[in-house]
């Protein structure tokens, strides 16, 4: 049976794209596309084409080594930014997010303006000019958007919308031909330039490669990717919002990015990636009198991780669970005692220590560390699906509201394949 939007939103196919893409079934998503679909028609007129989804993600270990030319293992998971989309010829993109206005871009002349920093207007224009400059083709669309990415819980919920409005351009405008690190670069120049937010590549190629993938910074503009084969379905994925304020927390931020490049400039590199951890070792006692002790122990956080990284990825490639889990938990232990990102030392909060402290005092538990950039935000927890007890003590510590179940998802931004 066919749907009033023209899509047919029942059956083993909509149930099986349903499970893979959501974690749900068919039943549980059905009126969240019945919704969309009758919010674009009231919003433009027309019926929907099409419907595009992108996920959220999550830094599974590879805390702050992005921006130093290092490796992340990441993931994209099944919370998402669902849209769907009518293709028009007037040149211009309208987009309609649920809970905020309507916003118009002129494809032709996506001008940068100081007034729209911070603005989802700027994303879209950002990622159109950055398709422009690359010779790529643009176009307008209607768009009606909904979003379940937990705002503020660490799991990218720009970068999701970013790669929707790429991934719709690159489809209907390119023939689906741009890579999903194109369609990552171009959601970070909207970020970086329109947005005014600076971020690594990580959050954008994440969610635009789909699955669990080692993602290599060494070349910042070309990384290289090795997708890890997850089949450790029988983990619960939790993020937890430990609460805090991020507001002025730019300078905590910075200066790990700063101090680890002190540290490189010692070895007459400009990121520690550029240095061989066999020449690290040779060389990093001589450093101690020329950099403080928290720029020491926060290179030799990035080295460390690197290698855990790595070690990650075969010990899911060989299904060793155990190991895997272990490793989450040297980086958590990595990040708080030698990175130091799992609390300001302006001393406004210690919510994620004492959030780290909890987890890991519950038996359910089997790994637990800091999740993104931390000194306040969120936590990213493991624990066995058959462990019932699990959620109910997260939720009974930390609130309903803070506490989110994930699941790996294999896509990135895609075009949903929908019957008609």
């Amino acid at each position: 049976m066919t749907s009033d939007c023209g899509f047919k939103l029942e059956g083993s196919a909509f149930d099986g794209m349903c499970r893979e893409i959501f974690a749900t079934d068919g039943a549980a998503q059905r009126g969240r596309f019945e919704a969309l679909c009758e919010a674009h028609r009231r919003e433009f007129g027309v019926n929907a084409d099409a419907f595009y989804s992108s996920p959220g993600r999550i830094e599974i270990v590879g805390n702050h080594t992005d921006h130093n030319a290092g490796k992340v293992l990441c993931a994209a998971i099944n919370f998402d930014t669902l849209c769907c989309v009518s293709r028009n010829c007037d040149g211009f993109i309208e987009v309609k997010s649920s809970g905020y206005p309507k916003i118009r871009v002129d494809v032709s002349d996506p001008q940068f303006c100081m007034s729209e920093i911070g603005t989802s207007i700027a994303l879209v224009k950002g990622v159109v000019d950055y398709f422009r400059r690359s010779g790529k083709n643009v176009g307008g669309f209607k768009a009606t958007m909904t979003s379940d990415v937990p705002k503020g819980s660490g799991v990218s919920s720009s970068s999701s919308f970013e790669l929707v409005i790429a991934e719709i351009l690159n489809v209907i405008y390119n023939d689906g031909e741009c890579d999903a690190i194109f369609k990552a670069k171009a959601a970070q120049y909207a970020e970086n330039v329109y947005f005014g937010k600076p971020s690594g590549l990580m959050d954008q190629s994440a969610i635009a490669l789909g699955g669990v993938n080692l993602i290599d910074f060494r070349d910042l503009e070309n990384p290289a990717v090795e997708n890890a084969r997850w089949s450790f379905d029988d983990l619960d994925i939790y993020v937890i919002a430990t609460g805090g304020d991020h507001s002025n927390l730019t300078d905590d931020y910075s200066a790990i990015t700063v101090e680890m490049k002190e540290a490189a400039a010692c070895f007459g590199k400009k990121l520690l990636g550029e240095i061989s951890r066999s020449d690290w070792e040779n060389g990093k006692q001589s450093l101690r009198a020329e950099i403080s002790e928290r720029a020491f122990l926060r290179a030799e956080h990035f080295f460390s991780e690197n290698e855990r990284v790595e070690n990650a990825v075969k010990a899911i490639d060989g299904k060793d669970e155990e190991a895997f889990l272990s490793i989450v938990n040297e980086s958590g232990l990595s990040s708080r005692y030698k990175l130091q990102n799992t609390y300001s030392p302006s001393g406004r909060n210690k919510n994620l220590e004492n959030a780290l402290d909890t987890v890991a005092g519950m038996q359910e538990v089997l790994a637990s560390r800091v999740h993104g950039g931390g000194f306040a935000g969120t936590i990213l927890v493991f624990t066995k699906k058959s462990a019932s007890e699990a959620e109910r003590k997260l939720i009974a510590v930390f609130g309903k509201e803070n506490v989110f179940r994930l699941s790996i998802r294999k896509y990135g931004a895609i075009r949903l394949n929908l019957e008609k």
